[in-house]
Formats: structure tokens, sequence, C-alpha cells
């Protein structure tokens, strides 16, 4: 059994749902002898569209909500490390090596 079909997701196809229901409402025979097929594909291949289309706008929704939670993320890291997280942003490796350097040159 398949979901109902006619709802707001899917209204950009309901003139061709509404054609394959009038079609199916012709009788057992009717649709038996696949009169109804092409009908039933121009729903399919518009459903279809309408779930890429879905499924895109998901996807781009989910892109902008992970960028604003790794901006906030990355506001708490550097508000945790202090004010002077913010002047050199370096990675942890160079930090070391600066480090290294610096304690080279003391001896």
């Amino acid at each position: 059994m398949h979901s109902h079909l006619h709802t707001p997701y899917n209204i950009n196809c309901e003139e061709i749902m509404t054609a394959l229901d009038e079609c199916h409402a012709q009788g057992f025979l009717h649709k038996a002898l696949g009169n109804c097929n092409d009908i039933k594909r121009d729903v399919n291949k518009c459903l279809a569209g309408e779930r890429y289309e879905r499924a895109k706008r998901n996807r781009d929704d989910a892109r902008e909500r992970r960028k604003r939670i790794e901006k906030i993320w990355a506001d708490e890291r550097a508000a945790a490390m202090g004010p002077s997280a913010g002047e050199g942003t370096t990675s942890p490796a160079a930090a070391a090596a600066a480090s290294a350097a610096a304690t080279a040159e003391k001896q």
C-alpha cells in the first residue's frame, strides 16, 4: 500500500494525479488493459521530481544550519581559549614547533 499522494508536498502534481484517479475510476478492465500506464508513468516522474526538489531544499537547509552551528562552536572555542586566542590562529602542531624553536634559542 502506498502513502496518500494528495498532500501539500505534491501540489504541483495534482492535475496528473487527478487524471490518474479518473482513469482508475473507469473500471478494472480499463486499468487491467494498461490504459492508465502512461498517466501512471507521468505521476511517478512528477513525484520523483518533487521528491528531488524537497531533498535538495532539505540538504541546503542542513548545510546552512551546520554552518551556523560550526560558527557558534568556533566562537565558544575562541572564548574558552581567552583573548589571546584570536591573535595567532595557528594549528597545534605549528604552535608546538614554535615553542620548540623558542626553547632551542634559549639554550
